[in-house]
């Protein structure tokens, strides 16, 4: 029976719950326990795939075709544990089931409710698979206080009430303001979050309190009287040089310790943080570095591409270099020669992405990698990009474009190389799709496998011509232009097992030229960087080399 932490947060949003979580769950592994992470979002939006990435950042897709909150990505890279889609959940999902089962009759006429009826369906999702791992981290979105967030919140403490006493503890995440002008860390704001969540009847057991500065003893004795923790209890979470710094830091604090001192665990297992500490190793020594220039729509909000930023970064450590993203408006392009700003980079990656702004500048941005010998990484729509340009500079094709373009549709001889997928397979059935349908989980999503060519540079990249990767998407490469394009010299390298669906594409006389369709920076960990990203930097710092 797993043991339950609930991670909540208060004065202010974006302190980093989901770090924290992320690294207390790293921690709990190294003393060997198993974990298991959830995100309980107050939103109204059934999940985030409909969210705009300026709103919320990016969509992390689960093997299991689940669209969610960008912190289950960090759960997976400081874990390792696949997330599931039953480890995201919104209002909005649980408030759509409520009403499903009220209308098939399942509460025999009774009038529906928060409590019991709302409440009861958070708990029954924080109990699936609760037999499975030893501690269950559920971490609440948004801050105590909020209007939308008191459902999860009374939720927990039902929870915590109907296991035995012992088995749940509440970890706060507050912050303690510098004020300048004083000189002083203001512990007031914490104190009044802290009497915000005890008014609805939860306590903290441990107190994880974001701050600027180190936290003299003297605040942190204010805190724990205050705040009724003990004085061990108060752990300090200062800023950090890289999130990868955050297992070792938490655990100088004593954060894993205090939980386990919570739970009245003694003797608690010794940690082998062995791994965190060659990651840290890693990141602090580099021995070179080179230039990544990321051409994208999204880049105001370097959140949009976390995973992909991740991912370069862990490619860089397996090269031991450090990488220097700069992020490109894929829109520039469109009014200016793109070879000014992107002479001086060692490598280019253009992202995913939908709709059609900017695309025109990823297309330069890959025209550029190709006749510069640049290395390229597309991805998604950084694929699809790569082989319009292919097919309108090097095919002939001149009108080629997609689809999901619109006024494209009206060109003459328009050539739609990249069309709208209406029916594929998963797991052996057929799903078909409209273009009219709803846009909430409606494209490809989730793990897919894909057949590699033998002998082609991703086959030699990832060792073998057999790989399942996650997509999301909604528009495909059409295979009939396959025998064209491949006459020129882009090689259709992956497959759908049934031959359909192009997964990846490289041109033959490139140093390193890749489009694929899937999302490899959403299996990328520190401790395990996806092999197209840790090649990549790789080919990066040989063109370095040859500067």
């Amino acid at each position: 029976m797993a043991r339950f932490i609930f991670i909540t947060g208060g004065v202010v949003s974006s302190l980093g719950k989901g770090l924290a979580s992320a690294a207390l769950g790293a921690l709990l592994q190294a003393r060997g326990y198993t974990v298991r992470l959830r995100k309980l979002d107050p939103y109204l939006n059934v999940d985030p795939g409909t969210m705009s990435p300026f709103e919320h950042g990016e969509v992390f897709v689960t093997d299991d075709g689940a669209e969610t909150d960008l912190d289950l990505g960090h759960y997976e890279r400081f874990t390792g544990v696949a997330a599931r889609a039953t480890d995201s959940i919104s209002s909005g999902r649980v408030y759509s089931t409520v009403l499903e089962k009220e209308r098939r009759g399942d509460y025999l006429g009774k009038t529906i409710q928060v409590i019991p009826h709302v409440t009861n369906e958070i708990k029954d999702f924080i109990r699936i698979g609760e037999d499975e791992v030893d501690f269950m981290l559920c971490e609440i979105g948004g801050t105590v206080g909020d209007i939308e967030g008191l459902p999860f919140f009374e939720a927990i403490r039902q929870f915590s009430q109907d296991k035995p006493r012992g088995q749940c503890i509440f970890m706060h995440l507050t912050l303690l303001p510098w004020i300048a002008a004083s000189g002083e860390l203001k512990t007031k704001p914490t104190q009044h979050s802290v009497k915000e969540l005890r008014s609805i009847g939860i306590a903290p057991d441990v107190l994880v309190c974001r701050s600027e500065r180190p936290i003299p003893q003297k605040e942190r004795e204010k805190l724990a009287l205050f705040c009724n923790v003990r004085p061990d209890s108060v752990i300090a979470a200062m800023d950090l040089k890289s999130i990868y710094e955050a297992p070792l830091a938490y655990h100088r604090e004593g954060l894993d310790q205090a939980v386990l001192d919570a739970f009245q665990i003694s003797p608690a297992p010794k940690p082998d943080l062995q791994v965190w500490e060659d990651v840290a190793d890693r990141i602090h020594n580099p021995e070179g570095e080179v230039r990544v220039a990321i051409v994208g729509k999204y880049t105001q909000l370097e959140d949009a591409y976390k995973s992909i930023a991740e991912a370069l970064t862990h490619g860089g450590m397996a090269n031991r270099v450090k990488v220097r993203v700069d992020w490109v408006d894929a829109e520039l392009f469109e009014r200016e020669d793109a070879a000014p700003h992107l002479e001086g980079f060692h490598a280019i990656l253009v992202p995913g992405g939908f709709g059609e702004r900017g695309t025109e500048g990823k297309i330069k941005a890959a025209e550029f990698a190709r006749t510069h010998k640049i290395p390229y990484l597309g991805i998604c729509l950084g694929m699809q990009m790569a082989v319009i340009e292919a097919a309108r500079n090097v095919a002939g094709l001149s009108n080629a474009g997609s689809q999901e373009f619109d006024h494209e549709a009206g060109k003459d001889r328009f050539e739609p190389v990249i069309f709208h997928l209406k029916e594929w397979i998963k797991d052996n059935q057929k799903i078909a799709r409209d273009v009219l349908d709803d846009k909430g989980g409606t494209m490809r999503l989730g793990a897919y496998n894909a057949t590699l060519t033998d002998g082609s540079k991703v086959a030699d990249v990832y060792g073998r011509t057999a790989i399942e990767e996650r997509h999301r998407h909604r528009y495909e490469v059409d295979i009939k232009y396959r025998d064209k394009l491949e006459k020129e010299g882009l090689c259709f390298s992956g497959m759908s097992p049934d031959g359909r669906l192009p997964e990846i594409v490289e041109w033959s006389d490139h140093p390193w030229f890749i489009g694929v369709q899937f999302h490899p920076e959403l299996k990328s960990k520190p401790f395990a960087p996806h092999p197209l990203f840790a090649d990549f930097v790789r080919a990066a710092v040989d063109t370095s080399r040859l500067v």
